[in-house]
């Protein structure tokens, strides 16, 4: 968009007199080479966009998908551990299916939203663990993951473990981490399952997530009307660390199509095309998808609420290569696509939605702008 474009080739031109910490000279952009054009470019970044807030979760708003659902709610206590953009969306629908919900984060006032609906709340994750019969986990990475089993007050620390308490590991996380922390949970005499969730935070609040789980089967029929009521669909993969590698290869997928969406866009406003009219027509294309088409309008409109952070994208795409290593596995493609996003983290994009990848091919393709004046 012009507003957007005008804002960050303001900032840009602001810069143009600057020194150059590749060599040391002091240069104009306008009179030197391109390749200095591109060195200072990069030491002189504009601000990031800011981040649209988060708006905190209604409770008192039921989705229609839920709605439709006429779950019947297991009469099992289930344990949440991590309030973050999906475990919200995750537990408002776990209560307002009626099953009986005790939660617990590391930000305790995140907790309150989800007590005044009714749940309660545990002062640690292995209070938690100890106050209910199944356990799920969602936070933001593998070693999020781990400090929640094997850390100061974590579920091993529960004493009722033992007694054959169920754990369920819903975050992103490559299959080695799945199978430590299954191989840990079971030698205490717990039961594990790995439950990956493939949606966005919208998809989360409705009720319409993918479930990908792998592990224990008769935990998996246990947690059946809790997965009815997050989502669409489930599928049981059989062993532990079958989840954990599907949802990575569906996530290679999405984070390469949004890296060259983002390219796609950025080469549009070069060659003087208005992005709205490029999803217009991709809209009428068999190459349109909800995935394309919605990012596509975060990039055109310039603002990134967080539905499926930047950072998350990124670190699947990191363990999808390491899984590609241990496999003899050549992703070349995949690679290209992980540095795109490593990019766009250093600029400042790391919290902000993952459609603002398209930031990152927006300012290269103004650094090159710049370079032909």
């Amino acid at each position: 968009p012009d507003r957007k474009r005008k804002r960050i080739s303001a900032s840009l031109e602001n810069n143009d007199d600057s020194h150059n910490e590749i060599d040391g000279s002091f240069t104009s952009h306008g009179t030197t080479t391109r390749r200095n054009v591109a060195a200072s470019g990069l030491l002189n970044r504009p601000a990031p966009i800011p981040r649209p807030e988060t708006p905190e979760i209604d409770m008192s708003k039921v989705s229609q998908t839920l709605k439709s659902k006429n779950i019947t709610p297991s009469s099992l206590r289930f344990g949440f551990l991590g309030l973050g953009i999906m475990g919200c969306g995750i537990v408002k629908n776990l209560i307002n299916s009626g099953h009986k919900v005790v939660v617990w984060n590391r930000t305790f006032t995140k907790c309150r939203t989800f007590a005044e609906a009714g749940a309660q709340v545990g002062d640690t994750p292995s209070d938690v663990v100890d106050a209910t019969d199944i356990t799920f986990s969602c936070v933001a990475d593998p070693q999020a993951a781990k400090d929640m089993v094997f850390g100061n007050c974590g579920v091993l620390q529960a004493s009722s473990v033992s007694e054959g308490k169920g754990y369920v590991e819903m975050t992103g996380i490559d299959s080695k981490t799945s199978t430590d922390i299954a191989d840990a949970i079971v030698s205490k005499g717990g039961r594990y399952l790995e439950a990956q969730i493939q949606g966005s935070k919208a998809q989360a609040e409705e009720g319409t997530l993918i479930i990908l789980a792998a592990g224990e089967r008769l935990l998996f029929e246990e947690c059946q009307t809790c997965f009815e009521a997050i989502g669409k669909n489930s599928f049981f993969l059989g062993d532990v660390g079958n989840a954990s590698r599907m949802n990575l290869v569906l996530q290679m997928i999405a984070g390469i199509s949004l890296a060259g969406l983002s390219e796609s866009m950025a080469l549009a406003e070069r060659a003087g095309l208005q992005t709205k009219d490029v999803l217009e027509v991709l809209e009428l294309t068999n190459m349109a998808s909800p995935l394309i088409l919605e990012k596509g309008h975060a990039m055109t409109k310039g603002e990134y609420p967080t539905h499926h952070p930047l950072t998350h994208m990124q670190k699947d795409l990191h363990l999808a290569l390491r899984m590609s290593e241990t496999l003899e596995q050549s992703l070349p493609i995949t690679a290209s696509a992980n540095e795109v996003f490593k990019h766009a983290k250093r600029l400042g994009y790391s919290d902000h939605d993952a459609s603002a990848v398209y930031v990152r091919a927006e300012i290269l393709t103004l650094d090159v702008t710049k370079g032909d004046a």
